[in-house]
């Protein structure tokens, strides 16, 4: 179960059902997208950087992140636009 100072960021799921493998990648991008710097530092500190690297290519580009998280995100885990821009929406 994810810590509860997540919970705010969850609010389109069931939190108490909320599973932190299978529902990674919604997890990940509500965190990136609106999460505290404290609900960002646990996602960097529980899933591996790949994982929200991952995250961020395949769904971020396509609507999943708002324009400034994205580019945000993007320098920060060194995300080559090219690869975004292949799947943008």
């Amino acid at each position: 179960m994810p810590p509860k100072f997540i919970k705010p960021f969850l609010w389109s799921a069931d939190f108490n059902k909320i599973d932190l493998q299978r529902d990674s990648d919604r997890i990940i991008l509500n965190l990136l997208n609106n999460g505290t710097k404290k609900a960002t530092d646990w996602l960097f500190n529980y899933y591996p950087e790949k994982k929200i690297k991952k995250a961020v290519i395949n769904h971020g580009a396509k609507g999943e992140l708002s324009a400034k998280s994205l580019n945000y995100w993007a320098l920060v885990l060194k995300i080559n636009p090219r690869q975004l821009a292949k799947n943008r929406a």
